[in-house]
Parts: structure tokens; C-alpha cells; sequence
């Protein structure tokens, strides 16, 4: 008898309570308010906006304001020096190291023991029940899992207190019973230098039966190429026979897809996608067949959403998950056990069920390009490149593009540099390939491009292989949970990549 199947029986059944999301989102939701309102009431932003005397979900929406990054800083700051009771209950030891806002170079977010396991491992846990689910002759369990994960340094060295990439944070806290079915050891996987890490779990990994793989996309990626070098193999499977499922986050997997298949050629290959941001686990594809996912709704994370247009406005209104819509795009808003409170996380989201709640993640509010009413958003460019991708035979590894206000001549138009895997034998066909695909997708983009009156066609610079992680390195953030930001309003980051190009284009 496999392991999978005595350990099956205890996971898929949980699995069969998740199907009361359909019909019971409102109660679970509110439920969930009440509990972290009670359970915060005490510290000292619960007796600010005197959470014990909220009843309702209006209640709360008049009282709490809705927060950035910005507005929590200064509790979270303290909280980092070691001070109880401030946003959660108790003191909080672990801060989850996140990309930086405006005004500063990282964000550092609360992670209590309550939303470790309640919210991060609860997520993880449900990936695997829906995965048995889905695959009754799965044989999961029979072989090792491959989890990459980032590194932690001590929190203002305090006893105990860690920060650094989210993953870290869950490697270092993981029940000891997981590591007896993962690699690498927590070691070798907590060590911050990604190149070194790489290779030693490359080799060490390629000994092992391998089940199961779970990370980032693009750092899974250079994981496995390592493998096969080390190797002298093919394909993936020819290492790893017995290899059946990637749990991936943190990307959009759509340009990684075609990769994927082509070193993991195996029919019996699965791929789920799973929402588990530093702030909290969100989202999980219940469904092979759906690339929407499922808004986990009983976790220790309450859900609010502002419709797009009303992003930034000082009279935005945000709605409770019962009241979205299909179709329409939201910012997401969250309120966790962390000690979140009304916090903009900063990704937006479609919705395409209600019964239960399913979601594509469409972008960032501030991922996207809309210098000339455009409104270009990350979901539009990954469908673009996807279709450039199948009419002209390349593969996308890497890319980032931002807008030319106005260059020698007078034009404008977005300016794309595009990391190719496999780099099309007509970089032009691919660029015209790409501005008609978004034209297409995007009306917005369309109208702008008529007649080349108000945008020119893209421009496409082509990459040399490694640029965008020798920029990341550059940054101290090659490796981990750290990604390339595809789409900018600003030309900031788009100059910082092109300054290791060979010979920098010059924007005009």
C-alpha cells in the first residue's frame, strides 16, 4: 500500500467541505470579520476604532479607514522593535520582507503565529487536498516534494524575531514531519546566496524520487535547467520519472507554459496555480480545467474589493466579496490575522463566478501602463505575448515595458524588452505579432493606435539571455519570492534594466 493512499482518505475530505463556499460565502465571510475583531479588540488600533462595539460589516466599513502600506508603517515599525498589542494581539516575531513602495525600498509585513497557520499553512494544506482530489491515482506522497524558498536575516536582532522572504519564514516553521518528504535540507534552502543554493539543490535534488515541485516559476526554473546540466538528460522526466504535479505562485505562469512543457514533456505532468502572497494565501485552482481560482474564504482573511476606476480617489468605496461582480475589475482589500486592517494590497482581480467565488488575477494598481489612456494592464500583456508566442514559434523567459513619452521624432509608443527562451527568427514579426494581438484585447489600445495618431506601434528590444537576472542580482534580490515588474507607468525601472544592456538603447 503507497503512503498516498493512507494519508488520501484524511485530506480529500476536507476537500468536500470546500464545496460549501458556493452557497455559504456571506455567513463564512462575516464570520470571519467578527472573529479577528474580537480577537483584536484589545490592542491598540481594536480600542482606536473600538472594534468590540462593531456589529456589522457596514459597522466596520464606516469606522476602519481603508490603509496603504504607508498608513500601517508606523505601527509596524514598532511592532518590529518588539512592542505587544499594537495591529494583532501578543508580540509578533516574523515580518515578511516584500517589494518596497514610493517611499521606501521594502515593506515589511506582520506574519502572527495565528496567520502562519490559519491562513499561509492552511493554504498550502488545501493545495494538496484538491490536487488528491482531482487525481485519484495520484502517488504524491511516494516521493519527495522540491519547495524552493528564499533566506531570513534576525529582526533588529531580537530574540527569535525573523524577516526576509515569506517562504523563509515558512521553511524555518514547517512542521518537522514535511521535512522528511522535501528537499532541499532547511540549510541549504535558507541560504542566501541563490546561485550557490541552486546548485546545491540541483544536485542533491536530481538523486532524489522527486513527486512534486512548488515555487516560483522563474526560480523553479533555473533550478531545473541546473538539474538537467548536472544530469546530461533531456527532459525532466527522464530525471524524475515519477514527477506529476508543480504548485507554482508568485508569476503569471503564462510565459513559462510552453517551457515547462517542452523539458517536462510527460502526459501525466499537472500544473496548479496557487495565490500565496506575503500578506496572506488567497487562491487556489480547484479546477485543471479553469485557470480561475478559488477565493479561499475561511482562512483568517477578510475580503474587500474596490472597483478599478475608483482607485486613489479619496471617496473610493470598497465592497464586501457578496457584492462584486463578474467581469468587473477590482483591487483587492484585505483584513487578516496578521494585523492588516482595511490594507490595499496593491493586485487587482476579475471575478468569474459568484457560486463559489473564482478570480484571475488581472495586475497590479501600480503595474500597468496608462500614459495615453491606454490602460494596458498585466493580464492584457501576458495574453498578448502568449499569442505573439504561438504565431511566431518563440518563447518568452523574462520581460518589462514601460512607455515612451516622446522620443526625437515626436512619437510615442510602449517600449518592451523581452528575454526570449527561444528568440523568434523575425524579432519585427514577433513586435508586429504583439502590438496587434494587444489591439485586440485591449479597445482602449486600439483607439490610441489608429492611424498612429496618438501611440506608434511597440518597440521590441530583444534581451541578451541572463539580463534581467544580472539586474536582479544587481538589486540583492536574485532568487526568493523577488520578481521582474512587467508593466510601469514610469520609465524607472526600464532604464535600470536597459543600463546592462551591451550598448544601452537610447529611448529616443
Amino acid at each position: 500500500m503507497s503512503i498516498t493512499s493512507i494519508i488520501r482518505p484524511f485530506l480529500v475530505k476536507r476537500a468536500g467541505r470546500l464545496d460549501r463556499y458556493a452557497t455559504q460565502t456571506a455567513d463564512i465571510q462575516q464570520r470571519v470579520l467578527q472573529q479577528l475583531l474580537s480577537k483584536a479588540a484589545d490592542t491598540e488600533y481594536g480600542q482606536r476604532f473600538g472594534f468590540d462595539s462593531i456589529r456589522s460589516y457596514d459597522d466596520f466599513a464606516q469606522r476602519v479607514p481603508l490603509n496603504s502600506y504607508e498608513e500601517l508603517k508606523g505601527y509596524i515599525d514598532r511592532m518590529r522593535h518588539g512592542e505587544k498589542h499594537v495591529l494583532w494581539p501578543g508580540q509578533v516575531q516574523w515580518y515578511a520582507k516584500s517589494s518596497g513602495t514610493t517611499n521606501d525600498k521594502s515593506k515589511f509585513i506582520p506574519v502572527s503565529k495565528q496567520c502562519l497557520h490559519d491562513t499561509h499553512y492552511a493554504g498550502g494544506t488545501d493545495a494538496v487536498c484538491l490536487y488528491l482530489r482531482n487525481n485519484p491515482k495520484s502517488r504524491l506522497f511516494d516521493g519527495r516534494a522540491l519547495i524552493l524558498g528564499g533566506s531570513h536575516a534576525p529582526n533588529y536582532n531580537l530574540p527569535h524575531s525573523l524577516v526576509g522572504d515569506l517562504s523563509a519564514i515558512l521553511i524555518e516553521h514547517i512542521n518537522p514531519l514535511v521535512n522528511l518528504v522535501r528537499v532541499p535540507s532547511k540549510r541549504v534552502a535558507l541560504l542566501a546566496d541563490f546561485e550557490e543554493k541552486r546548485d546545491l539543490i540541483a544536485r542533491r535534488a536530481m538523486q532524489c524520487r522527486i513527486t512534486n515541485l512548488s515555487g516560483v516559476p522563474s526560480w523553479m526554473m533555473a533550478v531545473i535547467t541546473r538539474v538537467l546540466e548536472f544530469s546530461g538528460k533531456d527532459t525532466l522526466d527522464q530525471v524524475w520519472p515519477h514527477l506529476e504535479v508543480f504548485f507554482h505562485g508568485g508569476v503569471a505562469f503564462t510565459p513559462y507554459r510552453e517551457q515547462y512543457q517542452r523539458l517536462i514533456p510527460s502526459q501525466g505532468m499537472h500544473y496548479m496555480e496557487t495565490y500565496n502572497a506575503s500578506e496572506g494565501f488567497f487562491g487556489l485552482q480547484n479546477d485543471p480545467a479553469d485557470p480561475a481560482m478559488l477565493l479561499m474564504i475561511d482562512y483568517g482573511v477578510f475580503y474587500e474589493f474596490i472597483p478599478l476606476e475608483e482607485v486613489g480617489r479619496p471617496d473610493a468605496h470598497a465592497l464586501p466579496l457578496w457584492q462584486v461582480e463578474c467581469g468587473r475589475q477590482y483591487a483587492m482589500v484585505i483584513s487578516t490575522s496578521g494585523g492588516l486592517w482595511r490594507y490595499q494590497i496593491g493586485d487587482t482581480v476579475r471575478f468569474t463566478s459568484t457560486e463559489p467565488y473564482k478570480f484571475v488575477i488581472s495586475g497590479r494598481t501600480k503595474s500597468f501602463i496608462n500614459a495615453f489612456g491606454e490602460e494596458l494592464v498585466v493580464d492584457n500583456a501576458e495574453k498578448g505575448l502568449q499569442e505573439a508566442c504561438r504565431l511566431t514559434g518563440a518563447r518568452v523567459s523574462e520581460y518589462t515595458a514601460a512607455p515612451v513619452f516622446m522620443d526625437n521624432a515626436g512619437r510615442c509608443r510602449h517600449q518592451w524588452v523581452v528575454e526570449f527562451d527561444k528568440t523568434p527568427a523575425d524579432t519585427e514579426a514577433f513586435a508586429r505579432c504583439l502590438d496587434e494581438a494587444l489591439q485586440r484585447i485591449n479597445s482602449d489600445y486600439e483607439a490610441k493606435r489608429y492611424k498612429d495618431i496618438t501611440l506608434q506601434r511597440l518597440e521590441l528590444i530583444s534581451a541578451p539571455r541572463g539580463l534581467f537576472n544580472e539586474w536582479l542580482k544587481s538589486r540583492g534580490k536574485l532568487g526568493g519570492q523577488h520578481k521582474v515588474p512587467r508593466l510601469s507607468n514610469n520609465r524607472d525601472i526600464i532604464e535600470q534594466v536597459l543600463a546592462f544592456m551591451p550598448q544601452a538603447p537610447k529611448q529616443g
